[in-house]
């Protein structure tokens, strides 16, 4: 109430940010952009103050027909296909691996799911996330994104200040094969995906002189400062054996690697196979999921999912439930519960409050899960593990370290 009645307050105009303007950074000359290559982007302007969590990576490209010339008649490219091209993304500060991206395609996809909200839906094609029926190239195949970098790495989704005083590396490595990138109605047709660009667009901040001066004097000190974020990690279990119960030792890690949530997520002979699309997930008559971090459980209960009698209203809200946790706002879903299931009914497990047992030594990381039939062949279960990491860099000496 107090505020309604403060007449007297003085307005006040944030002008600390002179200019700010967004330059686009392209590989080496001599990069090429096919099937296991790594595109280098090197960004060498140390004396500016740089906004690596506003970027995008602009990406154009056409999809054809082996030729390179006539256009695909029963292929077409699938959502965040762009992100099934690369194998791994990396972001390096002063030669030191910040955050990485292995498995983009699946990681990104993933994480998008359970984090998007549906107020998104319109800028999101730009970006490479279909809805419904839209498609992502014109008539002769071609096709222009802007991906924006918190898409893909935790560091740009998290740490929102400028990085000022450092020498930034983006690392592409694109994947060994393009199919799981398209979802074609006939293997009669072989395709071919080209890309024509790819630039880093970041922006350049420009400091007011009164900041500025502050901002100088306070790096002149050659001070450690930290950048805190949450780091993605995606598992691979290749080829789930053919039972209805299983335990999947993950890894074992350090204690301030500790997760603070797993997405689980199944898919069913979708992997390299171009008639089936490989951003879509599979529930795999799942009954029931058990996280282990040591000997501590999540959930604390069982889940008793029944997904053929429309017993899994549990999963979708553990699901609405990681933007309340993970984002702390209120809920968005991008899925309905329909879609959910159908698209991608993805285990999301809340392990962020942990008791006094796990505040020494390793974490060993475990998975059990149920189903009511045994897994189907070819099925494979992909583990995203989000935990913290704290990174020291030192602007003047250009030291980095990783503290997490």
């Amino acid at each position: 109430m107090e505020e309604i009645i403060r007449i007297q307050k003085p307005m006040v105009f944030d002008e600390s940010i002179a200019h700010s303007e967004i330059h686009a950074h392209q590989p080496f000359a001599h990069s090429t952009f096919q099937n296991n290559d790594e595109i280098y982007i090197v960004v060498q302007h140390q004396d500016f103050c740089l906004l690596p969590s506003k970027s995008s990576l602009h990406i154009h490209g056409k999809i054809t027909k082996d030729d390179g010339v006539a256009a695909v008649t029963v292929t077409k490219l699938i959502n965040m296909a762009v992100c099934h091209l690369f194998e791994e993304v990396r972001y390096e500060l002063n030669g030191v691996v910040i955050d990485r991206n292995k498995n983009v395609g699946i990681t990104s996809t993933m994480k998008s799911y359970v984090s998007l909200s549906p107020g998104q839906q319109y800028s999101l094609e730009n970006t490479g996330w279909l809805n419904g029926d839209n498609e992502l190239t014109d008539a002769a195949g071609n096709f222009d994104v802007v991906l924006p970098l918190n898409y893909v790495l935790g560091f740009a989704e998290d740490y929102c200040r400028v990085v000022v005083n450092a020498k930034h590396e983006l690392i592409l490595t694109r994947s060994n094969t393009d199919l799981n990138a398209v979802i074609q109605t006939s293997i009669t047709e072989n395709f071919k995906i080209t890309l024509n660009k790819i630039e880093w667009l970041l922006p350049y901040i420009k400091l007011a002189d009164k900041p500025k001066i502050q901002l100088l004097n306070y790096i002149a000190k050659d001070p450690a400062i930290f950048m805190s974020f949450c780091s993605w990690e995606t598992y691979v279990y290749p080829m789930l054996p053919s039972t209805t119960r299983h335990i999947w030792s993950i890894k074992t890690s350090t204690q301030l690697e500790k997760p603070i949530y797993v997405v689980l997520g199944f898919q069913t002979a979708r992997r390299n196979e171009p008639l089936r699309n490989a951003s879509v997930f599979d529930h795999c008559r799942i009954r029931d999921v058990k996280l282990f971090l040591n000997s501590q459980c999540y959930p604390y209960g069982n889940m008793n999912l029944d997904l053929y009698n429309n017993q899994y209203a549990i999963l979708y809200d553990m699901y609405v439930r990681f933007q309340m946790t993970y984002y702390n706002k209120e809920a968005e879903p991008l899925l309905s519960k329909r879609e959910f299931i159908n698209q991608a009914p993805l285990i999301a497990i809340d392990c962020s409050k942990q008791n006094e047992t796990l505040k020494t030594g390793p974490v060993d990381i475990r998975l059990e899960f149920d189903s009511s039939i045994a897994f189907p062949p070819h099925t494979s279960a992909y583990c995203m593990i989000l935990h913290d990491r704290i990174v020291e860099y030192n602007s003047i000496s250009g030291t980095v370290k990783k503290l997490v």
